[in-house]
């Protein structure tokens, strides 16, 4: 049995390395550094909080550069870190491995199937819903479902019988860049307006006509793109995600508000360069970029 090594124990990282220890399957954590390492030891593991129950899982980890050969990878860390941290692990790598890319956004995948030539990187676009509210704390916020695939390949690996066993919703899909593009839209969508107008997803309802706008150029998009299929009954979707999400922060709004880094550029950033790709000229998506980027720039954040 292959040793599922997790590299970016934040959020959903964080759910799925403490679902799969929880279903007696072999979990290793990578942190960043000897620091990290210790500060995570110091903690006793990894904690999860779901339903409103916390509980520990002692999680053996590691740093990068020691352990065994990688056969198996849940890649979760930032879309703008994934492709150095891919290639840090690149001596580690077993010939074959195996390894899931969980990232926001579109670009990195690429980047880092283009630094592991001899690995097969499965693509995936996830609608859980998690936080972290510690060191090495992790809140299941919102159930949701996991699509995993690698673009044209119909057969689904063995191994997703793992996060069957873990209770990890899932399935496999050929046709993966339409469900990465259609999340996404979603993002474009939603996360950057939660950030400018500082509210949760439901307060969005506040600004329907702007919603609107924005979901109309991402169709337009998405259909240029060739992605007809992402496109479709986008606004519904963005909606319904706005309502089924009301109480929760994005994932860009507890960045900024945690002074981090966004991931800006693997969102309207990637879907802007395509626009341009392709000829087309979309105001409210380049209005609402610059918009995020002046905004971000008054709090002292990149802009990539």
């Amino acid at each position: 049995m292959n040793i599922w090594h997790v590299l970016g124990a934040g959020s959903l990282g964080g759910l799925w390395a403490a679902r799969l220890a929880r279903a007696g399957l072999p979990v290793r954590l990578i942190l960043r550094d000897q620091a990290r390492l210790g500060q995570y030891r110091a903690v006793g593991g990894l904690t999860l909080v779901e339903d409103g129950l916390a509980s520990l899982h002692p999680i053996p980890a590691e740093t990068p550069h020691t352990g065994i050969p990688i056969r198996r990878l849940l890649l979760a860390c930032k879309a703008y870190d994934a492709e150095e941290a891919a290639a840090e692990l690149v001596p580690r790598l077993a010939p074959g491995a195996e390894i899931v890319l969980l990232q926001n956004g579109l670009g990195s995948q690429e980047a880092v199937a283009a630094r592991l030539p001899r690995a097969q990187c499965v693509f995936a676009s996830s609608t859980e819903g998690a936080f972290r509210d510690g060191a090495f704390r992790v809140v299941y916020a919102g159930r949701g479902h996991t699509w995993l695939g690698v673009p044209g390949e119909r057969r689904a690996p063995a191994w997703l019988n793992d996060l069957s066993a873990a209770g990890i919703p899932h399935a496999w899909s050929a046709d993966i860049l339409a469900k990465l593009w259609r999340k996404l839209a979603l993002n474009c969508a939603i996360n950057p307006l939660t950030v400018l107008h500082d509210c949760r997803n439901g307060g969005l309802r506040d600004w329907p006509d702007e919603v609107a706008g924005l979901c109309d150029e991402l169709a337009t998009l998405l259909r240029a793109a060739g992605q007809d299929e992402a496109a479709t009954d986008l606004h519904q979707e963005v909606l319904r995600v706005i309502d089924g999400t009301a109480a929760n922060y994005s994932s860009m709004h507890q960045d900024v508000a945690n002074g981090r880094r966004t991931e800006i550029g693997y969102l309207l950033g990637h879907a802007l360069a395509t626009a341009e790709r392709l000829g087309l000229h979309l105001p409210r998506l380049e209005h609402l970029l610059q918009r995020l980027r002046e905004y971000l720039t008054g709090r002292g954040l990149p802009v990539t």
